[in-house]
């Protein structure tokens, strides 16, 4: 005679019910779970006994919850270990430049698969349609934009709109101290050229982004590589310890979720980190060109929110978010606004008045954080999704980060396997990857890669994936192989 479950093994059955699925792949890494209410009904059973089965799977690590977004199935990778190991190479050297010229030329390769490029691609990242309308309503309503020039700082209604949505990020930014640039790389450029002089050395992460060191090396400056933990961001202790020693003029940094680790610093450390730049009055340009994309809410606040002093140069775009061709950042240059906007004025001058006044409107209407809402729910999965892929298709002892935001992620392969080695590889497969040696000086990363998470994550991506996983196996195994003796 069969017994009826109590109600304290049903929720033990569901949770194994659900264990099974994801391990079996019907429930694959980065799928959505019907919410609590729907498992509910679709299982007959009561929303407390589906609430305790869910927390089960969390406590097991299977699945995390999202605020406003539901509950997500996780994949099984550990996250790449703190290590920071000294290069003795102090410059950047030709062959870490001639390997990014080469990433960037197999990207123009018609036919290639790019799982490298850190930019959206696809209708559903963009809300394309909807600027194109906006953007012919502000060109029938103020046709006199096109014929005039729009001189620094630019369009007001932007600026006002742009220091309105840094409350989210917990900074008190006025219209009057924002700079309209030519993106954010512009952004980053106008305010290194405000903070430092030829020859001054500049405190940068380790991992970077791969630009700093050419844009650096533009200049005349020099990096200093501070240590940065692949889940907590910058090393405090370490940063402390740089500007005591006056050893950088000043520091770049994306404190809210990193390129490439995806990581953002814990809100303490950048409080602490505010302290001592107004401390050792030592300028922070804080790129905070992903902060937007943070996956949980509220939102984070950046480093400039404790920032007293004016010491912190924020640095943001919609490049990544909204409108790559409109190529529209800004600077809230704090204590140094007025010298960025002159050298604004003397390199480039203005920013379309038209492109500008339409983002603006757009800002205004509501319409961007409602498509931000949508990004972060996208990104969250694809993510997730991506990372399920490399537990499946790479060899065993990977690692990979669980960012905090963001579409980027940081792969740690067993070290019989060397990215630039796997780069070539794929490269005559047609797929573009990104070795992690264009992110720092020297080949310290050189068993790292980043894959971008922001394409259809279709079957060609998906086999993409694959076969980079493949390649990078057989690179385990003839790198574990033993030499042959005489």
């Amino acid at each position: 005679m069969r017994t009826t479950p109590s109600a304290g093994s049903l929720y033990q059955i569901l949770a194994d019910d659900l264990t099974a699925a994801i391990s079996s792949g019907r429930l694959p890494a980065g799928s959505n779970l019907p919410s609590l209410r729907e498992c509910a009904i679709q299982r007959k059973l009561s929303l407390n006994t589906v609430t305790a089965a869910y927390r089960l799977l969390e406590d097991r690590g299977l699945i995390v919850a999202r605020p406003q977004s539901g509950f997500y199935v996780c994949s099984e990778l550990a996250e790449p270990e703190f290590a920071f190991r000294r290069i003795a190479k102090d410059v950047v050297g030709a062959a870490q430049e001639d390997l990014m010229t080469a990433v960037l030329e197999a990207q123009q390769r018609p036919g290639h698969i790019d799982l490298a490029f850190a930019a959206p691609r696809g209708k559903k990242f963009y809300p394309g349609e909807r600027l194109a309308r906006m953007t012919s309503s502000v060109l029938r309503r103020q046709g006199n934009v096109v014929a005039s020039y729009a001189m620094p700082p630019g369009s007001e209604l932007l600026r006002d709109q742009i220091a309105r949505r840094s409350q989210r990020l917990g900074m008190d930014l006025t219209a009057d101290c924002i700079v309209l640039t030519h993106g954010a790389m512009e952004a980053l450029h106008l305010a290194l050229r405000a903070v430092t002089r030829p020859g001054d050395f500049v405190g940068i992460e380790a991992p970077s982004y791969f630009n700093l060191y050419p844009l650096l090396s533009a200049l005349g400056l020099k990096a200093i590589e501070i240590p940065t933990h692949p889940q907590h961001g910058l090393d405090v202790d370490s940063v402390e310890s740089v500007l005591a020693e006056k050893r950088v003029a000043a520091l770049v940094a994306m404190p809210s979720v990193h390129n490439p680790l995806g990581c953002s610093m814990p809100v303490d450390a950048k409080q602490r980190l505010a302290k001592l730049l107004n401390q050792y009055k030592t300028p922070l340009i804080e790129d905070m060109v992903y902060a937007e994309l943070q996956f949980l809410e509220p939102l984070a606040p950046t480093v400039k929110a404790f920032d007293h002093g004016g010491w912190v140069l924020a640095c943001g775009g919609f490049s990544k978010t909204l409108a790559p061709d409109y190529r529209l950042g800004w600077i809230a240059g704090g204590r140094f606004s007025q010298a960025v906007q002159r050298l604004k004025f003397a390199s480039s001058a203005s920013e379309s008045m038209l492109l500008s006044e339409t983002v603006g409107q757009f800002l205004k209407s509501g319409g961007y954080e409602r498509h931000l809402s949508s990004l972060r729910r996208l990104y969250f999965a694809q993510v997730a999704t991506v990372r399920g892929l490399v537990a499946q298709f790479f060899p065993g002892g990977t690692r990979a980060t669980q960012p905090a935001g963001g579409f980027v992620l940081w792969v740690e392969l067993p070290p019989q396997v060397d990215s630039l080695k796997l780069f070539h590889a794929a490269l005559e497969k047609g797929i573009v990857m990104m070795p992690g040696q264009v992110y720092a000086k020297g080949p310290r990363y050189r068993h790292y890669l980043r894959l971008s998470c922001c394409q259809e994550i279709d079957e060609r991506f998906t086999s993409a994936v694959r076969t980079l996983g493949e390649l990078a196996v057989k690179m385990q195994k003839d790198g574990n192989k033993a030499p042959k003796g005489r």
